[in-house]
């Protein structure tokens, strides 16, 4: 299988922590690329029509899209049990949770390196951190005692968005107000899937 990737990519870091901890890393060849939403490789958009990564290329099936179904995939290829079925509905909210916020900081970074600074929209980018921030708030309020448990996707998910705030958006201070979720992280980051896929700056 090839995972079609980017390094910086917190949706496609998702991905390569759970092939670490599933034991899959070495049955899947991680391809990386450099797309953009303004240039899209050839290869993103052959592997997923929408040009978007992660895309998995299976041998003799389907290529898969969208990281919650890649992880889905792989999870019970391997047997993982990172979605079990006692908590699966708290598991795949929570995810989503994290997706949201990946996705609201990552509209950020877009607006910031692909719109020229005469076309960028101040009170946009702001409304994304509102989403961004209101999902740590009800993370802080509902969600400690789950992030507490046996690990499970939502897990993965939310240290790669709290992992990708600290790379692209480490001023904003998503830590301020939330020291139980910093304390969580801080101990989360520290796991060997979460140190060998870490970002570099580029």
């Amino acid at each position: 299988m090839q995972l079609i990737a980017s390094p910086l990519s917190p949706f496609v870091r998702k991905v390569r922590v759970l092939l670490l901890e599933t034991g899959l890393a070495d049955q899947v060849t991680v391809v990386n690329l450099a797309t953009t939403p303004l240039e899209t490789d050839p290869n993103a958009a052959s592997a997923n029509p929408l040009g978007k990564i992660p895309a998995l290329v299976r041998e003799g099936g389907a290529t898969l899209y969208d990281s919650r179904v890649i992880t889905r995939y792989l999870d019970d290829l391997a047997g993982g049990g990172l979605y079990p079925q006692a908590r699966l509905w708290e598991v795949l909210t929570l995810e989503a949770t994290a997706e949201g916020i990946m996705e609201a900081a990552l509209a950020m970074t877009y607006e910031a390196r692909f719109r020229p600074e005469e076309m960028q929209y101040a009170p946009w980018v702001e409304a994304q951190w509102a989403k961004a921030a209101r999902a740590l708030d009800a993370v802080k309020a509902r969600w400690m005692s789950h992030l507490a448990g046996p690990l499970d996707m939502s897990h993965i998910a939310m240290g790669c968005a709290l992992g990708y705030l600290d790379f692209r958006h480490e001023a904003r201070g998503w830590r301020a107000g939330r020291p139980a979720l910093e304390t969580w992280y801080a101990g989360f980051s520290a796991r060997e899937s979460m140190a060998l896929t870490a970002p570099e700056a580029a």
